[in-house]
């Protein structure tokens, strides 16, 4: 999985658990796209300070997924319902499907 989408699923799924400046600096890089640089101007920190708690954010959210596998079941779930989805005729079962993809 690419370095960005992981990070971003990471933090959606996950970034409620982290401390309040944690998730401000992680959500500058992850939805804002800011460089580490850019990151320690925002936050009156240096540049290896963000590296540094990026890093450490990083581990804790897959530390998350490792335990609680939340990411690996909404993939999962998503899956079957487009195999579901691409084996039925019935427009009532895919109009059902488009729905539960449109929710996850």
């Amino acid at each position: 999985m690419e370095k960005i989408i992981e990070r971003g699923l990471l933090f959606d799924f996950y970034g409620e658990l982290l401390t309040s400046h944690q998730k401000q600096v992680y959500e500058a890089l992850v939805y804002n796209d800011m460089t580490l640089q850019e990151i320690g101007d925002e936050y009156g920190i240096s540049r290896q300070a963000a590296h540094d708690l990026i890093k450490r954010c990083d581990k804790q959210l897959l530390n998350y997924e490792e335990k609680l596998h939340l990411i690996a079941k909404f993939n999962s779930i998503k899956t079957k319902v487009a195999a579901i989805e691409e084996i039925t005729s019935d427009t009532k079962v895919k109009k059902l499907v488009v729905e539960i993809l449109d929710e996850i």
